[in-house]
């Protein structure tokens, strides 16, 4: 029984366990998490056969690595997508973007763009999950139904606990989360929206300020126990959020905790960044100065967020070679709207070898499984070790990556 950090969603959650015997499935102690459980499933005995593999015929890891620095050798602008990967991997992919002048955008950024925005225009108010813990007693949930993408999102908030403050949650928007059994301890209801969303929050805000404005009951209320709280956090998952533009709704939110906090205290939790989304945009961050969705180009960086969005470039034949990073979801497809013809490096989880169309495939090691690194939690403040349980046998995504790198250097000497 070894001690775990769970990488399968943004919460890494510390508080469990694995049985990560050599053979056989991984067994998860401590917890009923349904997602890390269909997660795990994924990873037996089987990994440590899987193969690299170029046009789709078995190659040697070293073919492979040949293979995909040719390829990136004769793009003029390929796209770097997934990158749902560690800290370390985010590094190499971003020092390799520089070699060859590509565009990174991560597979879930369109649920942290939304926060970026906000960010970048008008600051935004966030607080922690210790936080909540140790110092809310009243939690408002925006638009969404945390359980289905966070399963333990309640637990590691300290519902249910004997030392926590939260004493009652509210759904605004959406019903009563039905599949979270840690809300069953406090009291919960739902406050349905009385017009659209847009509307809704920005009579919510008007309410706390104490002005006059037609409101149903429901919402008044709702701002008297938010004005009456000690401390007050307001949940929202922004790519759940409705409409084309999220970013104005999350500017809402943020104003409505400002509001709150002029007579007491009030933070907000955005619940995104999973697989690796909050350390490759926190990485490419710190080393360009510029989030996701920013161009590497020879002329300097540029930061394209409706652009350089991997769908729509994708969609729109803008790139003419993909790197695509899948370390954690066997699920998820592979560049699922990418043209059958672009030439596709796949660097993925062992899973996708068998339905993977890439003209070259890396199997690669899980960050938290079979290799260690770092990961940001969802509140973005706290970098959580993710340690290796089992030897699989598979190069860590860093690893493959600076080798490409390093290969690429060596087809551009030989070409001159």
């Amino acid at each position: 029984m070894t001690p775990w950090t769970c990488p399968f969603c943004a919460l890494l959650c510390d508080r469990v366990a694995l049985d990560a015997a050599a053979s056989g499935t991984p067994r998860l102690h401590g917890s009923d998490c349904p997602r890390a459980k269909r997660a795990l499933a994924h990873f037996d005995t089987g990994a440590a056969a899987a193969q690299p593999s170029v046009d789709g015929k078995t190659a040697t890891l070293e073919a492979a690595i040949d293979a995909a620095a040719h390829v990136l050798a004769a793009a003029r602008q390929p796209l770097f997508g997934g990158l749902a990967t560690d800290i370390a991997g985010a590094r190499a992919v971003y020092k390799l973007a520089n070699a060859c002048h590509a565009i990174l955008d991560h597979a879930n950024s369109g649920g942290l763009l939304p926060g970026l925005r906000t960010l970048q225009d008008r600051g935004l108010l966030q607080t922690t999950l210790a936080e909540i813990r140790n110092r809310a007693d009243l939690m408002v949930v925006i638009g969404t139904q945390p359980s289905k993408d966070y399963p333990e999102f309640y637990r590691r908030c300290g519902l249910g606990d004997a030392v926590s403050t939260l004493r009652e949650v509210v759904f605004a928007g959406t019903p009563v989360d039905p599949s979270a059994d840690a809300i069953k301890s406090v009291t919960s209801r739902s406050v349905p929206w009385s017009g659209d969303a847009y509307a809704t929050l920005a009579t919510l805000n008007a309410l706390c300020k104490r002005r006059p404005v037609e409101a149903s009951g429901a919402l008044r209320e709702l701002a008297q126990r938010m004005l009456a709280a000690k401390y007050v956090v307001l949940v929202w998952e922004p790519g759940r959020l409705p409409g084309a533009h999220a970013a104005l709704l999350v500017e809402s939110i943020n104003e409505l905790g400002k509001t709150i906090n002029r007579t007491t205290r009030a933070g907000g939790l955005a619940l995104a960044g999973n697989e690796g989304g909050l350390a490759a945009n926190q990485t490419l961050t710190w080393l360009s100065g510029l989030p996701l969705r920013t161009g590497v180009h020879a002329s300097g960086l540029m930061h394209e967020p409706h652009r350089y969005s991997a769908d729509r470039l994708l969609a729109d034949r803008a790139v003419d070679a993909l790197l695509w990073i899948a370390s954690f979801d066997p699920e998820r497809a592979i560049a699922a709207n990418a043209p059958a013809s672009l030439p596709t490096i796949a660097l993925a989880h062992p899973a996708h070898a068998a339905r993977a169309s890439a003209r070259v495939f890396i199997p690669v090691a899980t960050p938290g499984i079979g290799a260690s690194g770092h990961l940001f939690r969802l509140d973005g403040v706290v970098i959580v070790p993710v340690a290796k349980v089992r030897d699989d046998g598979l190069p860590g995504v860093a690893d493959v990556v600076e080798r490409i790198n390093a290969r690429l250097q060596r087809v551009r000497e030989e070409s001159v």
